[in-house]
């Protein structure tokens, strides 16, 4: 590594980040903490007081979004503090960008698709860049975020790049016993997914729901596991085969019969 140059960029706050943050926690503690500002110290020579980190180091654990936010300019810290200023709370939206983005349906976000993902990200924030940065950015993303390391991005991956957060079906006890709770939660489960508030799913609504009921059992979801657990899901809740879901048919097909 090249720690006389004085530039520090997004790559190579990522390449010395992963040197410490080894199990991806997204935050560094403790002795690591010292070390990796020595790191980074290092690689800016000059560019920076001496006593920038000292006061940084008051804190007991910095998280990446922060550090990129004091150490690198606005260009370069852009993509890395986006995670952090737009986290995703429903699976629906996310669906919704995975479908747009995965465009030819192999269930993979390629390099190619990543880069358009961005393009688009950049337009909708006012911000320029030129081609030269937005392939760094791309190559960049997709080496912290492409955890098979095979050029390709995955559910999880697209996921921890949009700071999808948690499983909202994990607020529920699947196996309740009474009938009562078991309603209940399902009028929630479905006025969650319902994004639209028409009384039914359809499209993106169905992916969302679909990818969070079987990441309850298969966490290491794939696009084309969804896409199977889904044509599985409408061929036994389908009954008309309209590619809707409503609201009876679901419930139906959990073993609930709701009320008029």
């Amino acid at each position: 590594m090249d720690s006389s140059s004085g530039h520090l960029d997004a790559a190579s706050f990522l390449q010395i980040w992963k040197l410490f943050d080894a199990q991806d926690r997204g935050y560094i503690e403790g002795k690591q903490l010292d070390d990796f500002v020595g790191q980074i110290m290092k690689k800016l020579g000059k560019n920076v007081s001496k006593w920038t980190f000292p006061c940084i180091c008051l804190y007991v654990y910095l998280s990446a979004y922060i550090l990129a936010t004091v150490i690198l300019p606005e260009e370069e810290n852009f993509l890395l503090l986006f995670r952090r200023e737009t986290p995703l709370d429903n699976s629906v939206e996310f669906m919704r960008i995975w479908r747009r983005y995965d465009a030819d349906s192999s269930g993979f976000i390629s390099a190619v698709e990543l880069k358009s993902f961005l393009q688009d990200l950049f337009q909708q924030h006012n911000k320029h860049i030129t081609p030269e940065k937005l392939e760094q950015y791309t190559d960049t993303m997709m080496k912290m975020f492409g955890k098979n390391k095979d050029g390709q991005l995955d559910l999880k991956d697209l996921a921890r790049i949009l700071s999808l957060k948690e499983n909202f079906l994990l607020k529920f006890e699947m196996d309740a016993c009474s009938q009562t709770d078991r309603k209940r939660d399902f009028e929630k489960i479905f006025a969650h997914y319902d994004v639209s508030k028409t009384g039914e799913l359809e499209g993106p609504e169905v992916d969302g729901f679909v990818k969070d009921m079987m990441e309850l059992v298969k966490p290491n979801l794939t696009g084309a596991d969804l896409d199977r657990f889904k044509k599985a899901l409408l061929s036994h809740c389908d009954v008309n085969g309209d590619g809707i879901i409503q609201k009876n048919e679901l419930a139906l097909c959990l073993g609930l019969k709701l009320t008029p």
